[in-house]
């Protein structure tokens, strides 16, 4: 790991506050960051305090006068640079992606060509920023829109996905002509400061004004500051649904604009028309993937009555025989969680879940001994229930697997629709009518529905996000790049007169 630190030019206490040319040591307390996988200190940072924050926001703000006139197509040639570089470190990123965090290292490195993925998506984005033409009612107007940059884009990021999330946002963001301030998780704080070291690099080197890729590494302070500033434009936020309301009310409150990608509680439907060979690794990869901390982690599992049985005993056979260890070592399926305050998270869910009339079926144990000496690694968990009680409607962040028998499609959906969050949804089934059913306005109510595939593993090209307690955001593909612009409407007149919309006449 040592290497890799150097590779990706990570000192000790250093870089915590970046304006993407001039990087220093923030005047906040120091934070030390612990890999969940052994338990080492990989490095310290000392946070930013409010005269760090205030120098960030004021070299943006001069960044985006300077950026925003750089045509959209150069833009997009920064960001394929940017793409290129990522590639030229994928290993030494991922690897510390999967140390600090702690997933597997083929997660680690699938993250990493995400952002990969996300630049390539953006470049092509940079020359497709269109608007629409419009007939007036008006003889010789013209009628039209366009999308101009929105100014500083506050980013803050979970630590799940320590490096992606953040690369949905900045990307798009920086090919619509805004500047971005990102606060990483206090969990993730040095893949954070290793993608800033890579990007800074790229705007060194086509001289891009100081502000326009900025870190700030702190508290929830940050997060705060972001969130009641009226310089920043955007705040994207991904993290749970008590911190979704806190920023969305925050930014709400000075008129700001607020993307949330909030809480999950994703649940796959199998019917009795389901290819089981389809299902079982779609299931288990989602309920054990990154240890069950994604926030389209399958949570809830409806099974056919017909094949509940079957189903349920290949689950725990299976789950018997899953790798738990060190997830650099890529012959192992599942990491540990993220520090020893999820292990307590997990343990009390499983504990209320059993009073709630739970069955444990498999799992419920913090692994101790040789390999496990971080106190991070537990027994991905299936539990029977009869209901959906508060505990499986509550989004936890570990592996937890909730699983349920129904009579009829119905049933079922009305099962998976009946929690708080509304992110990812599956269903699987041969047969077309119900596939179509579960995707109709009468089917699943989540940002994301899919038909034979699993809950977690979205692809960039299709607009990420959730409803309800999700909070309603979209990021990466589609059309995703309009939340960071604003849209202006435009009408032109060609004409010696000047005719009123709506007929309406004002002689003088």
């Amino acid at each position: 790991m040592k290497q890799v630190l150097k590779t990706l030019k990570i000192k000790s206490l250093n870089n915590g506050v970046s304006t993407g040319v001039e990087s220093w040591a923030g005047g906040g307390k120091v934070l030390s960051s612990y890999s969940p996988v052994d338990g080492q200190l990989i490095g310290k940072v000392r946070q930013a305090n409010r005269e760090d924050y205030d120098k960030v926001i004021e070299k943006s703000n001069a960044a985006f006068k300077v950026w925003r006139t750089v045509p959209a197509p150069k833009r997009g040639e920064i960001v394929r640079q940017m793409g290129d570089a990522l590639r030229a470190n994928k290993d030494a990123l991922g690897r510390l992606v999967s140390y600090e965090m702690g997933k597997s290292l083929q997660e680690g490195w699938g993250e990493v060509q995400e952002m990969i993925d996300i630049c390539d998506f953006a470049v092509g984005l940079s020359r497709q920023l269109y608007g629409l033409t419009m007939h007036s009612e008006r003889p010789q107007h013209r009628m039209y829109e366009q999308w101009h940059p929105l100014g500083i884009v506050g980013i803050i990021s979970a630590f799940n996905f320590p490096v992606a999330v953040w690369s949905w946002n900045s990307m798009l963001a920086w090919v619509c002509g805004d500047v971005c301030v990102w606060k990483p998780s206090e969990k993730t704080p040095l893949t954070a400061i290793a993608c800033q070291n890579i990007i800074q690099e790229v705007l060194r080197k086509n001289d891009i004004p100081e502000g326009v890729s900025c870190l700030i590494v702190g508290d929830r302070k940050v997060g705060e500051w972001l969130s009641n500033d009226t310089n920043v434009s955007l705040v994207s936020a991904t993290g749970s649904t008590r911190m979704g309301k806190t920023v969305g009310q925050a930014v709400a409150a000075r008129f700001g604009k607020s993307l949330l990608e909030l809480g999950g509680n994703n649940a796959i439907i199998v019917t009795q028309n389901a290819d089981l060979e389809v299902v079982i690794p779609a299931v288990v990869f989602g309920a054990v993937g990154t240890a069950g901390q994604r926030c389209t982690t399958t949570r809830r599992l409806f099974l056919h009555e017909s094949m509940y049985e079957e189903v349920k005993n290949r689950l725990v056979k299976i789950y018997a025989q899953l790798r738990i260890g060190d997830p650099l070592d890529v012959n192992n399926h599942v990491g540990p969680l993220i520090d020893v305050d999820a292990v307590n998270n997990y343990k009390t869910a499983i504990a209320n879940i059993q009073n709630e009339g739970g069955k444990v079926l498999y799992g419920n144990e913090v692994l101790e001994g040789t390999g496990y000496e971080s106190g991070c690694y537990v027994k991905p968990t299936i539990v029977e229930v009869e209901n959906q009680s508060p505990t499986v409607c509550h989004e936890t962040f570990a592996p937890i697997l909730y699983i349920k028998k129904f009579s009829t499609l119905d049933e079922a959906i009305e099962l998976q629709n009946a929690v708080p969050q509304g992110l990812s949804s599956s269903i699987f089934t041969l047969n077309m009518r119900e596939a179509e059913q579960f995707l109709s306005y009468a089917g699943s109510d989540c940002g994301i529905a899919n038909v034979n595939i699993g809950t977690s593993g979205a692809e960039i090209g299709g607009a990420f996000g959730g409803e309800k307690e999700t909070g309603g955001g979209r990021e990466s593909g589609s059309d995703a790049w309009r939340n960071y612009m604003r849209r202006q409407t435009n009408t032109i007149n060609y004409s010696t007169q000047l005719p009123l919309a709506q007929g309406i006449k004002f002689d003088l």
